[in-house]
């Protein structure tokens, strides 16, 4: 049986630019200031918003991180 791909640890990183189209699965995300992060988890189709994310992990599998609703930033997604 293989491993789901969201499974182990992150093998790599990239900088995330919020927006409304740019879906991207991440494992995780990195946030390194502090603030609102509104995603659409992997296995969802709905919006959610996290607030007051402190800087560090935000251990949620997300599908897309969203422009509105975002005020943290320098967000790197963990894959």
């Amino acid at each position: 049986m293989a491993a789901h791909p969201l499974s182990g640890p992150a093998t790599r990183a990239t900088a995330v630019t919020p927006h409304a189209s740019n879906a991207n699965i991440y494992r995780s995300l990195y946030i390194g200031v502090s603030g609102d992060v509104t995603v659409v988890l992997a296995d969802d189709t709905v919006a959610v918003t996290f607030v007051a994310v402190p800087v560090g992990i935000l251990p949620v599998a997300t599908s897309l991180v969203l422009a509105i609703g975002t005020s943290a930033t320098n967000i790197v997604g963990l894959r």
